[in-house]
C-alpha cells in the first residue's frame, strides 16, 4: 500500500479551517470578536515563527467545544463548511487527491487542527482517513481539552506511526504535501516529501535538500 499524505491549511486549502471556524462561531454570536481576533493574530504569529505552544492553542481553539450542546455545533459546523469552506478548496489540490486517488494510493489527510472541525472537510474532499489533533470528550460533550497529544509537529509522526500499526504501509514509500516549516519533522520521515506554496523557511529548506515545490493556487 503506497500513501499519499496530506497537510490541510494553506495546502489543500486557501486558508486556515481553525481561524475560519472561529470567524463563523464570531458571526453566529457565539464567540466574542475582538478576543478571537486578537488571540488568533498572537498564536498565528507564534506558529509562523515555529514558538507554537500547541496545548495552549488548542486549549483556545476548542474552548467553544465545551461552552455549546453538540446539537448547535454540528448546525454550526454545516454552515461553517458551506460558507467558509467550500469556497476555499483549491481545484488544483482536488486535481492532486484524484491523481493519487486514480495510482490506487491511500490518501490521509494529517492535520493539526481538531478532528471535530476537519472531518467534514476530510470527508467534502473524499478523503477516507483523517490524523487529527483530538478533542477530549466526556459524559456525551466535549471537555475543551486534547486528548492525548497534538498532532502537531512530531506529533503528527506519533499519530501516523500509531495508525501505521494497522495499515501496513511505510514512510519511506509515502508521499507528504506540506506548505509549512511546522511539517519538517514529518516531511523529513517520508520518501517523497514535497512542498506546496512554502512558507520561507520550508522553501529555504526544500531548495537546500533539493525537495521539489508545487504551487496548488490559481
Amino acid at each position: 500500500m503506497s500513501l499519499a499524505l496530506f497537510d490541510l491549511d494553506h495546502t489543500l486549502l486557501a486558508g486556515d479551517s481553525g481561524s475560519l471556524w472561529g470567524r463563523h462561531l464570531c458571526a453566529v454570536g457565539a464567540l466574542d470578536a475582538a478576543h478571537f481576533e486578537a488571540e488568533n493574530r498572537r498564536f498565528g504569529a507564534e506558529y509562523i515563527a515555529g514558538t507554537l505552544d500547541p496545548l495552549a492553542y488548542f486549549t483556545f481553539a476548542m474552548a467553544p467545544l465545551a461552552a455549546h450542546p453538540i446539537a448547535r455545533l454540528l448546525e454550526w459546523r454545516e454552515q461553517f463548511i458551506e460558507q467558509h469552506i467550500r469556497p476555499v478548496v483549491l481545484a488544483r489540490a482536488v486535481e492532486l487527491l484524484d491523481a493519487h486517488r486514480a495510482r490506487g494510493d491511500t490518501l490521509v489527510i494529517v492535520t493539526a487542527t481538531d478532528r471535530f472541525v476537519t472531518e467534514p472537510i476530510a470527508a467534502l474532499l473524499g478523503v477516507p482517513h483523517l490524523l487529527a489533533t483530538e478533542p477530549e470528550q466526556l459524559d456525551g460533550g466535549y471537555t475543551g481539552r486534547v486528548a492525548g497529544e497534538p498532532c502537531f509537529r512530531e506529533g503528527k509522526i506519533a499519530a501516523l506511526e500509531r495508525w501505521l500499526g494497522g495499515h501496513g504501509a511505510r514512510l519511506d514509500e509515502a508521499w507528504f504535501y506540506s506548505d509549512s516549516q511546522n511539517d519538517l519533522p514529518l516531511l523529513g520521515r517520508v520518501g517523497h516529501p514535497v512542498a506546496v506554496d512554502p512558507d520561507p523557511v520550508l522553501a529555504a529548506e526544500a531548495a537546500a535538500r533539493g525537495w521539489p515545490v508545487l504551487s496548488l493556487r490559481d
